[in-house]
């Protein structure tokens, strides 16, 4: 498991992938299940792994903390950079970084939460860093969650090592002023990624940015790494192409929730059987959206399998 410190190179590598957490139906973590969801992402080259929002870990209690990051841990393999997830809120992620400070992981990511303050997320930051011992990662979904300067002189600072845009992308450059002053203050684009996947990162690599997080691309390993090979030559236009296989999943997202799709996603396919997500989440049920899913994820997943033997 990589233990050395986050560099451009590892943004880039190959998507940070998003694996749900598969789960027995008391709520444990299904080991063999999991190991099927990580064999299928390092199929295609996929090897980072950032067990956040779509394996749950909003609504992990810190009791549970300790033990999950040594089940995460005995999983990786020796190319694996497993990333941890923390927060939302500062108290959880306070003590969860007191148990992180003592592990290998080189970085952990701050989940979003909201109502906060702008000042009070950059001195937050800040702490939690200077506890960990380590730099961290960021994930926010508004422009109202921290200022553009103040995340800017957190990555000068080494308080953190990349910043996850996850604000929704547009087809005007206009739309964009947040990432585009991050990106005049930051100076490149260097440890910036975006953190809305296949459904935005074509708009964002006008801007520079390369790397993203990847949901849907736990369905489809093999066309997210060539999305992203695409993305970083400049091919945008086949970039384009093979985003279009992501978008009819993607909108099932949208509509009946990122997550739990997901997690279900994961099950219809036939990648592994991710069983209950756990609170306050719930599986979905209503039957119209299941078939749409099941729909969805099968065809996707086999257009990566296809595209993996072309």
């Amino acid at each position: 498991m990589k233990t050395s410190d986050v560099t451009t190179a590892d943004l880039l590598r190959c998507p940070l992938a998003l694996p749900p957490m598969a789960r027995t139906p008391d709520g444990g973590i299904a080991l063999a299940e999991q190991v099927k969801i990580l064999d299928w992402l390092r199929s295609a080259g996929v090897t980072t792994f950032l067990y956040g929002g779509c394996a749950n870990f909003f609504n992990m209690g810190v009791r549970d903390y300790a033990a999950t990051l040594d089940t995460i841990e005995s999983l990786a393999q020796a190319d694996d950079w497993v990333i941890p997830t923390i927060g939302p809120d500062f108290g959880k992620a306070l003590d969860q970084v007191a148990i992180l400070k003592d592990r290998s992981f080189p970085s952990a990511m701050l989940l979003p939460l909201a109502p906060v303050s702008q000042s009070g997320v950059a001195t937050g930051l800040r702490r939690l860093s200077d506890t960990m011992g380590k730099p961290l990662m960021v994930f926010f979904k508004s422009p109202e969650y921290v200022r553009a300067a103040d995340l800017a002189v957190l990555l000068k600072d080494g308080v953190l090592c990349c910043v996850e845009y996850g604000v929704g992308g547009s087809t005007d450059d206009k739309a964009e002023p947040f990432l585009a002053e991050l990106l005049d203050r930051a100076g490149s684009a260097d440890a910036i990624i975006d953190g809305a996947g296949e459904r935005t990162i074509t708009t964002h690599a006008r801007f520079g940015l390369k790397g993203y997080t990847s949901g849907s691309g736990v369905v489809a390993p093999h066309l997210t790494m060539a999305l992203l090979a695409a993305v970083k030559r400049g091919d945008l236009e086949e970039a384009g192409r093979l985003r279009e296989h992501f978008l009819e999943l993607e909108a099932l997202r949208l509509t009946w929730g990122q997550i739990p799709v997901l997690h279900d996603a994961v099950r219809l396919a036939g990648i592994s059987d991710t069983g209950p997500i756990g609170p306050f989440f719930a599986n979905t049920t209503d039957e119209d959206a299941l078939k749409a899913i099941t729909a969805a994820a099968t065809e996707l997943r086999a257009a990566s399998a296809a595209y993996s033997n072309s």
